[in-house]
C-alpha cells in the first residue's frame, strides 16, 4: 500500500530539522498520541547528515478491531530517519523505516524537506507492507490512513512548537 502525503510548514527548513531532532518535541508529540517515548537518539550533527531514531509505545485504541487481536493494548513503534546534509538551497531528504514490534507491518520510503524561504514543504513517499498471508494487505491498508494523519499532525505540531 502506497503512502504519499505532503504538507507545508510555516517555518524555514533548518528550524524544522532542529525541531524534529529535539527530544522535548518528540516527547510532546508522543504525549499527544497518549504514548510513551521509550528512546530518542540523534547520531551526528543536525547541520550535516544525521540519523534520528525514535521508539514509542503507543496505545492501540484507534486500531481497527480485526487488527487489535494481533497487537494487544499497545505497540512499540520504531522510526529511523537517515537525513542527508542540506544542499545549497537548504533542501534535505531522508530514508525512513518504521517497524512495529511483534507485528509484521512496516513502512519504508523517503521523506523530503524542501526549503521555500520562510516556509518548508514536507513530504513522505513510502510503502506500507505486511507479510501476513491473506490479511497482510488489509492490515497495511488499515495502517495507511493513520500514518498520513500522523504526518499532518506532526507538521501542525512543528508549526505550533516553533510559533511559541
Amino acid at each position: 500500500m502506497a503512502l504519499n502525503a505532503s504538507t507545508q510548514i510555516a517555518h524555514p527548513a533548518d528550524k524544522v530539522i532542529a525541531t524534529l531532532a529535539d527530544r522535548g518535541f518528540a516527547e510532546h508529540l508522543t504525549s499527544l498520541a497518549k504514548g510513551t517515548l521509550s528512546s530518542f537518539t540523534v547520531e551526528g550533527d543536525t547541520s550535516s547528515s544525521f540519523t534520528l531514531t525514535t521508539v514509542r509505545a503507543l496505545p492501540t485504541d484507534r486500531v481497527p478491531d480485526f487488527a487489535r487481536k494481533f497487537v494487544g493494548a499497545s505497540i512499540d513503534v520504531t522510526q529511523v530517519e537517515q537525513w542527508s546534509a542540506p544542499d545549497a538551497a537548504g533542501n534535505r531528504s531522508a530514508s525512513v523505516k518504521i517497524n512495529v514490534a511483534g507485528v509484521p507491518v512496516s513502512v519504508s520510503g523517503t521523506e523530503s524537506l524542501s526549503a521555500a524561504g520562510e516556509h518548508s514543504n514536507f513530504a513522505i513517499d513510502a510503502k506500507v507492507s505486511s507479510s501476513i498471508p491473506f490479511i497482510g494487505g488489509k492490515l497495511a491498508s488499515a495502517a495507511e490512513p493513520y500514518l498520513g494523519k500522523a504526518l499532518n499532525m506532526q507538521a501542525a505540531q512543528v508549526n505550533e512548537w516553533l510559533s511559541k
